[in-house]
């Protein structure tokens, strides 16, 4: 009996379940749960999806190539002219090329490469046995990113750089104890006697010398250290542009716009002297940090300065937070780089 008596008490109980599931108020109130929890779900996909494509679209700053006017006219040493974007992609033409029979190492021959898909530098240097500097000097590469397949480049039998004379009297002896390197074989290589005076802007061929390490990073691109140290987004590129400030007008944006959090700390990109900090209608909080070998860089949007004017400031060198100050649509830092007083495509010398 207690047997029975428990089977038909469970079926009791597993009955009641199915007619309480079963009734139709309750079947709306389990749907109406659902749906109110699946609502939620998608709004908060929505709204953080917005968020971030409106982090993204983060733009602002100067859209000509003048930079902003401050104190003591430094406005005036930065020119107001710019670089063709098309010519930065522009590759240098080769030079007609002499081949000798002689085959020593007082004199110099020439083959050209046709560069290959996947080709770097750095390969090409090493299966011709000569330096990168080399076949950058000598191709008067600016910008090592940018070599294309196709591109014909001169590759000569020893590694050096090409030289071109400063001013009129200097004598391969000189140039060669600027570069430290053999004097006897840089006046042989380039046909010269000894002692002999050259005229300013005579090209020669120094072997074994080597690129300034300035001039290095700048063609490898390596110069520059990001000043974001945080992922961002790069909303608006170096160039050509439909102006986020006026419909349908096309205009060249000086710099490039990296979008990310407000707050977000700020580096100077290349160690060097503040010459300029404050605020301007168009950067809004900004500071001007100029570097070696003629560079500029500008900073703008800024929420908050964190560098004075006359600071000499390093990599590691917090200059201030991003914001939205200025002409901005949210949230971004505008980061521009002159090079003798033009502007250049900052992506181009970034590490």
């Amino acid at each position: 009996m207690k047997k029975v008596f428990s089977s038909e008490k469970i079926h009791s109980i597993i009955y009641s379940i199915e007619m309480f599931f079963s009734s139709k108020s309750i079947k709306i109130a389990a749907l109406s749960f659902f749906g109110f929890s699946a609502g939620i779900f998608v709004t908060c996909a929505v709204v953080l999806t917005n968020n971030q494509l409106s982090a993204r679209r983060a733009v602002g700053g100067f859209e000509t190539s003048v930079a902003p006017e401050y104190d003591e006219n430094l406005s005036a040493l930065i020119s107001d002219q710019t670089e063709n974007p098309a010519a930065l992609a522009e590759t240098p033409e080769i030079p007609s090329i002499t081949e000798t029979a002689k085959n020593d190492d007082s004199v110099i021959t020439y083959q050209t490469y046709r560069v290959k898909s996947g080709d770097m530098i750095g390969f090409i240097a090493d299966a011709f046995d000569v330096t990168q500097d080399t076949i950058i000097s000598v191709n008067n590469i600016k910008q090592s990113r940018l070599i294309q397949p196709g591109q014909y480049l001169k590759i000569p039998s020893m590694p050096g750089i090409v030289y071109t004379v400063k001013k009129d009297g200097e004598t391969p002896e000189t140039i060669a104890a600027k570069y430290e390197v053999n004097s006897e074989k840089c006046a042989l290589v380039n046909m010269l006697e000894p002692g002999s005076e050259l005229s300013a802007g005579t090209s020669l061929f120094i072997p074994d010398a080597e690129l300034d390490w300035a001039t290095r990073q700048e063609i490898n691109g390596d110069l520059f250290h990001k000043p974001l140290r945080a992922r961002y987004w790069l909303s608006s590129p170096y160039g050509w542009r439909d102006s986020p400030f006026s419909t349908g007008k096309r205009t060249f944006h000086s710099g490039v716009d990296m979008a990310i959090g407000a707050g977000t700390p700020i580096y100077a990109a290349l160690d060097g002297k503040v010459v300029a900090a404050g605020f301007n209608a168009t950067y809004g909080n900004y500071v001007i940090i100029e570097h070696h070998s003629g560079y500029r860089s500008l900073y703008g949007h800024m929420s908050k300065i964190a560098c004075k004017k006359g600071n000499f400031v390093y990599t590691s060198t917090v200059i201030g937070y991003v914001g939205s100050t200025g002409m901005s649509t949210g949230p971004h830092l505008h980061f521009t780089v002159y090079k003798n007083g033009k502007t250049i495509n900052p992506m181009t010398v970034l590490n």
